[in-house]
């Protein structure tokens, strides 16, 4: 009777994810006519509820980006700038430990054309997404653009789409679009984050400036100005009311000053552009060289300076006295503190420049706040001046400890780079070396046994500085696990995936099996699971071993994949079962390695063309068990049959009891 009750509550629990074609996106595409030669091409697609697209902007290590390939160029048409997206949301990833950018609900995508050739009639795209809910799936299509002739007057045509990845429905609309107004370029030229996400994307990028702003405000090129400008303004002012007002004015001409910088980085670029930043592989070594050039400033190797020309140009327009002289007051302060400031100001405006829109305009504001909050503050109360610490050698390592920080974030640009041409040169063992060698080093300095140029003579250091220390040594023990495969939630963002390491199991992990006591084709998984990611070889070892076998679908890109693997897989009952009682084969549906030409084809299923090994797995998922999404398990016996007849197959469910009883089931019905 119990096993009659686990039946009927698995049939249902797993009904909706099992032995079903995902059609999450539905796809319609129209063409318009700009010029006489040039067009928009178009694909709007209708997403199901909860569903999510991600963006071809999306930062490598999550989700996989949108992937337009327009075939037959040369000679023919010309694409003019990148395509140009709808409004996407932008979510952090924990499992990834990445942000992504999805849509939900609609998706529009154009693309500008430029025809040179008057015979080209149609233009073919080779389109790739990925979609996912509880699960994931990827999928192609080809989609055809009729181009109308040039006598034709602002005609939208639809077209024809060739869909790869249909079982029975054609998820390609045919029909003419005529009948909805034609969106204009304008519409869809700016890529936004929604006002929720925006809203808190931005409102931390204004903190992290604050606290940069009044960082660059305890280095020696600013604080001893404080007292210095406060003291002229309540001085030389012929009331005390005017002084606080002068100081007031000199704090807000300082907000704008930064805050135009921000302006003009935010116009020069665009946020189209400074969006792609953050995964162009040039723009992450260029930020990379430039955050160690910032580095080496402030550990004192040498002094950034604009030219003396400017300071003493701006000086002389400061004597001008009234508004005007204020305002070049405040920009001879930028000038000339410019060497303490300008590395902050620079890492500040790449990092913020990389989440685009609006954020290096914040993140200026965030930064120049702090920097004149304290000269309004102390010009309108000026008996809080006598609390201020007197200027000293704490200044230089006020600065020095931000060269340390410099130094750690520049390395997060190279591990990007490395990252999107997955090079494995830079991996997560590597970055948690250098992190702990930085952060170490910077310990040791505050704890006084290096001096470094310009540092002052110490025969003890202060209570403060020990704290400080002692909070970097822990920060830097805390690193030290991660080398052994520890998580490290506190800084996930930072680092490369656990995935993308040497060894998923950590350097120096002795309880690794070693390679040469696997079987052929095999390798280590999560959790030190033997797993063969080949169908052939890992069926002809279960046959070997005489053990069913468990079919994982997965995906590198698949979140649900990772937290199945992180929340169940990894409960001793659930590890025990996939060690001892199985044989798991690891299908990964979004591999883009090419499979050799003899061994590509055409699926009798979809009539798609199988090109890599990615689009191999998910034709066998497609043709066998009638599905399409990651993840996706699969228990079968020796001669591929399935092994749970009432709930053949099972993909993302939390529940490890349910997990457990179903592989349980299938396990007593391979051994009858």
């Amino acid at each position: 009777m119990k096993k009659i009750t686990f039946a009927i509550i698995a049939f249902f629990a797993l009904l909706n994810v099992s032995a079903q074609i995902k059609e999450p996106v539905k796809w319609k595409t129209k063409v318009e006519k700009v010029s006489d030669n040039e067009f928009n091409l178009i694909i709007n697609g209708t997403i199901e509820k909860d569903w999510h697209v991600y963006s071809q902007f999306t930062p490598d290590g999550g989700a996989l980006p949108m992937y337009l390939t327009f075939q037959d160029q040369k000679g023919n048409y010309e694409l003019i700038g990148k395509a140009k997206e709808s409004t996407y949301k932008k979510h952090f990833n924990d499992v990834f430990g990445v942000d992504e950018y999805y849509f939900d609900n609609n998706v529009k995508v154009t693309q500008k054309v430029k025809v040179a050739n008057p015979k080209t009639t149609k233009i073919k795209l080779e389109f790739e997404y990925q979609a996912c809910k509880e699960a994931c799936i990827n999928d192609k299509k080809n989609f055809v653009f009729d181009i109308p002739s040039i006598e034709v007057e602002d005609v939208v045509v639809s077209n024809t789409a060739l869909d790869t990845a249909k079982v029975a429905t054609d998820m390609v609309s045919a029909k003419a679009d005529d009948a909805k107004p034609v969106e204009s370029e304008e519409s869809v030229k700016t890529v936004e984050i929604p006002k929720k996400e925006e809203k808190k994307g931005l409102w931390t990028i204004f903190f992290l400036a604050f606290l940069g702003g009044f960082a660059a405000l305890m280095t020696p090129c600013v604080f001893p100005m404080i007292p210095m400008t406060v003291s002229f303004f309540t001085k030389q002012s012929k009331t005390k009311a005017e002084g606080k007002r002068n100081a007031i004015i000199y704090g807000i001409s300082i907000i704008l000053i930064y805050v135009v910088l921000g302006l003009a980085v935010t116009g020069i670029f665009g946020a189209d552009a400074l969006n792609a930043l953050s995964t162009n592989v040039w723009f992450n070594v260029i930020f990379f060289v430039l955050l160690v050039v910032f580095a080496t400033s402030f550990l004192g190797a040498f002094e950034i300076m604009l030219p003396n020309s400017w300071a003493n140009k701006v000086d002389r327009q400061a004597d001008r006295g009234g508004i005007v002289g204020i305002l070049f007051m405040a920009l001879a302060l930028a000038i000339v503190s410019f060497s303490c400031t300008g590395p902050i100001v620079g890492t500040l405006l790449v990092e913020s420049a990389s989440k685009g829109g609006i954020a290096p305009i914040v993140g200026m504001l965030g930064f120049s706040s702090a920097l004149a909050l304290p000269f309004m503050l102390f010009a309108m109360f000026p008996g809080w001046m006598n609390s201020l610490p007197k200027s000293g050698g704490w200044l230089n390592t006020v600065k020095v400890s931000l060269g340390f920080l410099e130094l750690a974030l520049a390395f997060k640009f190279l591990s990007n780079a490395d990252l999107v041409l997955q090079l494995h040169w830079f991996e997560r063992e590597t970055f948690l070396a250098i992190w702990i060698a930085i952060f170490g080093t910077w310990g040791i300095y505050l704890l006084g046994k290096i001096t470094l140029p310009h540092d002052s003579p110490l025969t003890h250091i202060s209570v403060g500085r020990l704290f400080m220390a002692l909070m970097v040594l822990s920060f830097t023990f805390y690193m030290i696990p991660g080398l052994w495969g520890a998580p490290l939630k506190l800084i996930s963002a930072f680092p490369p995936p656990e995935t993308y390491s040497e060894s998923p199991n950590g350097v120096g992990g002795s309880s690794i099996v070693n390679n040469e006591k696997l079987p052929d084709g095999a390798e280590i998984g999560p959790h030190k699971l033997v797993l063969f990611i080949d169908y052939d070889k890992g069926m002809a070892y279960a046959k070997e071993v005489k053990k069913p076998v468990l079919l994982d679908f997965t995906g590198h890109a698949c979140v649900n994949c990772r937290k199945m693997e992180n929340n169940v897989w990894s409960e001793e009952r659930i590890l025990k079962i996939l060690k001892d009682e199985v044989v798991l084969i690891s299908l990964f549906a979004d591999d883009k390695r090419l499979l050799p030409k003899n061994e590509q084809y055409i699926s009798k299923s979809t009539g798609s063309e199988i090109e890599t090994i990615g689009d191999k797995w998910t034709d066998l998922m497609i043709t066998k068990y009638k599905t399409n999404t990651q993840p996706l398990y699969v228990l079968v016996d020796l001669d591929g049959n399935n092994l749970n007849s009432i709930t053949p197959t099972t993909s993302y469910n939390p529940d490890v009891a349910l997990y457990e009883n179903w592989l349980k089931q299938g396990i007593s019905n391979f051994k009858k």
